[in-house]
């Protein structure tokens, strides 16, 4: 609105207006409604003057530019808009040339491939052109040289009447002779009978039909020519073999492969693509290995985990695959009857004074020759009463028990048990009625003893052999082995040594220098080096055997006692081993086998974990429990002391085994003896160096063993209370072998370091090698330089020599200690 002066005045134009808007429904139905209609309002600027009474802005247009917007930023907005669309252009031009650059690229290389392919088909091409030039040569160079070969028959049996007469009119025509000389050129293998071609010279194989020469075939030459042929149209697939693959629950790359007889390289690179980065050695669940063979086209057959077990089920021999073996004869009886002493008189050896205390710890097993030539394979028993499960094992694994009974002290309780031992294995028996040298022998009460046990001697008119023996003067040796030697002919033992070898685990024990060593009895079959077994839980690869003298052997056949090198882990005395075929079904049934025996005793409710043991043991708050840690040197001996400690207690008070092991003392034995409050038992074993560190730190006591009757009344008073004084070991030094000398009229003598403590002429000596007890005695001599001197400090170097003993070697430790006698207290 605007007055009649032209001004403008206020107005509502820009502002709502009414309006009407008709809605349509469904089935025809209509609306209308009232709505507002709005405006928008367009602000146009005024255009400025710029300063210079131009009034034009950078774009030519001042009153296009928005308002509030000055001159100079104006210009700066269309500069970068004009940067920005030269950018633009840069690039697409970039991304035009870099497109050129790859298509030249993708058309070079195009061009390449189709190259060496032509090349590749010309060359294909040029080589069974050259395979049929050459059989066709062949052919050709056959033909006339039979040509040849049959017109000379024919002028031989031309007669003599029809050959024409020498003269100028016999002279053949020059045509006829050039014909001639080609044929003859053609017969010695110079041109083929089509004229022109050269073909080569003529062999002897060729000129007589190829009888006696060495050349291909006609279907070698067919098969040459057909592959050469299928290589320039193509490689032919040949048909899936598709196979049925036994699945357990787990399985390794490799033998999965193996199974499908796949590459490896192709199962890995499956997994890869599933996203499952492997290597050839590591295992697979099932399910992921189903997936692997169904993608290969093969078929799954599930088997259950104890169906690894199958490829060691027992074969039956065939009779004529049988053969004579030597006789099994365990030495049986009570501790102190002599058994090892009338063993040592048989072998004419020195085996009791090895061991600590003239007893025998470990089972010993050992090969006698007798005079007539007969082998006897006989196992030596300790026979306390800790032994007991070890003398079990040798029972039944035994074919003859001989029973050692002394004559000045007749049937003990021991005795009793390895009667009842020979009777549960079905083992014949011979009674060996020792020491009647001396003078209380009584061999008629030992008889009569007998009796009560039902054992009845061929002197009391039974059927069990007696024979009356000597270890010290010898007496009764010979009749011995002719009862044994007797005995194994009614036995008519034999086994088929050509068959996989089988045999059970005498013994077991963890040697530093050569791992874990097995003592194996072999049953059946022939045990060589490069076999691949398992025994128990454990499995491995025999590295070497070794026989009792200490030699090393190739094989050992049916009843013959060897060490055995080779494997993962140590398996349990009494084990049976079994040669696989693969390592991978010995690692599979290895495996399994840990597992269930791992269920088993979750399923017992036995303790695995530190927080398992503790928990048990506040659990049973009513018994005084005294908790020890066992470490021996082979694992029969440890056996046999938790067999012991668990005999030891009553309704108050009771020994617990918080574990039990073989090897040196760890610094995590430390660690679970000191959180469980227990002493360290070691027999014939030590510590390291960084577990007796540990031991003093946290106040761990280590006590060590040589003989099981000090450490089981050891236990036994503690657990009673009844703790009378007793002689403790001080351990005041330790020195290092740095090397041997050999000095005359002395032995060898060592050049040692004292590491710790101090070494004196007085105290008593042990030396350790690999922290296991090989000697205990007296030192025959102490040096310093060239003086004998009564003490050596630590640090310093000095000379020793043990009193008879002479195997001293470079790194070993000998241990310095002295005796004192203590009041013990039970904490």
């Amino acid at each position: 609105m605007s007055d009649s002066d032209g001004k403008k005045t206020l107005g509502l134009r820009g502002g709502s207006r009414p309006g009407n808007v008709k809605q349509s429904f469904s089935h025809g139905r209509t609306k209308n409604v009232v709505v507002e209609t709005k405006r928008k309002r367009v602000v146009v600027p005024k255009p400025t003057a710029a300063k210079g009474g131009s009034g034009a802005t950078p774009s030519g247009d001042a009153s296009r530019r928005p308002a509030g917007i000055s001159d100079a930023e104006m210009a700066r907005r269309l500069k970068a808009l004009q940067a920005a669309k030269a950018r633009e252009v840069e690039e697409a031009a970039q991304r035009q040339a870099e497109e050129k650059a790859r298509a030249e690229e993708r058309e070079r290389r195009r061009a390449e491939l189709e190259a060496k392919e032509r090349e590749q088909r010309e060359a294909e091409e040029r080589a069974r052109q050259k395979a049929e030039d050459e059989e066709r040569k062949r052919v050709e160079a056959e033909a006339a040289a039979k040509r040849a070969a049959s017109d000379a028959e024919k002028k031989k049996s031309e007669p003599a009447a029809a050959r024409p007469a020498p003269g100028p009119s016999a002279q053949p025509r020059k045509g006829d002779r050039d014909r001639d000389d080609r044929q003859n050129r053609n017969a010695k293998g110079g041109r083929n009978d089509g004229g022109g071609r050269r073909s080569g010279k003529l062999t002897l194989g060729q000129a007589t039909g190829g009888e006696g020469g060495r050349q291909r075939s006609m279907a070698s030459m067919k098969r040459k020519q057909e592959r050469a042929r299928q290589k320039a149209m193509g490689s032919v697939e040949r048909e899936k073999v598709i196979r049925d693959v036994q699945l357990p629950e787990a399985i390794v790359v490799s033998e999965l492969a193996n199974r499908m007889a796949e590459r490896v390289g192709e199962v890995v690179k499956s997994l890869m693509n599933m996203g499952m980065m492997v290597t050839q050695n590591q295992t697979i669940d099932a399910d992921t290995a189903e997936l692997i063979i169904e993608e290969f086209g093969h078929k799954v057959v599930r088997v259950s985990d104890s169906d690894v077990e199958d490829v060691i089920k027992e074969i039956e021999d065939k009779d004529d695959e049988l053969k004579s073996r030597p006789p099994v004869i365990t030495i049986m009886g009570h501790v102190d009857h002599g058994k090892t002493s009338l063993l040592d008189a048989i072998r004419d050896a020195r085996v009791v004074a090895g061991e600590a205390g003239g007893i025998t710890q470990h089972i010993g097993a050992y090969q006698v020759t007798t005079d007539g030539g007969a082998v006897l394979s006989f196992l030596d028993t300790p026979g306390h009463a800790a032994f007991t499960s070890m003398r079990s094992r040798g029972a039944q694994v035994t074919d003859i028990v001989v029973l050692v009974v002394a004559a000045d002290d007749a049937v003990m309780p021991q005795t009793i048990e390895a009667i009842n031992h020979a009777k549960a294995a079905q083992v014949p028996m011979i009674v060996a009625i020792n020491k009647v040298d001396k003078p209380a022998a009584d061999p008629t009460k030992v008889r009569t003893d007998l009796l009560q046990h039902e054992v009845i001697v061929e002197a009391m008119s039974g059927e069990v052999q007696d024979v009356e023996v000597s270890a010290v003067t010898g007496q009764g040796l010979d009749e011995l082995l002719e009862a044994i030697a007797l005995q194994a002919e009614i036995l008519e033992l034999k086994a088929n040594p050509d068959r996989a070898a089988q045999g059970a685990v005498i013994e077991a024990q963890l040697d530093v220098g050569r791992g874990p060593v097995a003592t194996v009895l072999v049953q059946n079959g022939t045990l060589r080096q490069g076999d691949i077994f398992v025994v128990g839980e454990q499995y491995g690869k025999v590295r070497a055997l070794i026989n009792d003298k200490g030699e090393r052997v190739q094989e050992a056949g049916p009843s013959v006692p060897v060490e055995v090198l080779g494997l993962n882990g140590t398996p349990e005395a009494g084990d049976v081993l079994n040669v696989t075929d693969t390592e991978a079904q010995a690692r599979e049934i290895a495996e399994y086998r840990e597992q269930a025996a791992k269920d088993k005793r979750a399923a017992a409710g036995a303790a695995t974990t530190l927080e398992q043991l503790m928990q048990k043991a506040k659990e049973d708050e009513n018994v005084s429990e005294l908790p020890i840690l066992v470490k021996a040197d082979v694992q029969g001996s440890a056996e046999a002391i938790v067999q012991a400690m668990e005999k030891i207690g009553n309704n108050e008070v009771r020994v617990r085994v918080l574990h039990s092991g073989v090897g040196a003392i760890t610094e995590s034995d430390i660690g679970l003896a000191e959180a469980s409050g227990a002493p360290v038992m070691g027999f014939n074993v030590r510590a390291n160096t960084s577990a007796r560190n540990t031991a003093n730190q946290k106040g761990v006591e280590i006590r060590y063993y040589s003989v099981i009757y000090d450490l089981v009344d050891d236990v036994k008073a503690a657990a009673s209370g009844l703790l009378s004084a007793e002689i403790r070991e001080n351990f005041i030094g330790y020195a290092e072998v740095k090397d041997v000398f050999k000095v005359s009229n002395v032995g060898k003598v060592a050049g040692c370091l004292v590491t710790e403590g101090v070494a004196r002429r007085s105290a008593g000596v042990r030396l350790l090698r690999d922290n296991v007890v090989i000697h205990e005695g007296t030192l025959k001599t102490l040096k310093r330089f060239k003086d004998e001197v009564a003490e050596v400090q630590s640090g310093q170097e000095c000379g020793m020599a043990f009193e008879s003993y002479d195997d001293v070697r470079k790194g070993d430790v000998i241990e310095i200690f002295e005796r004192e006698e203590v009041t013990r207290t039970l904490d």
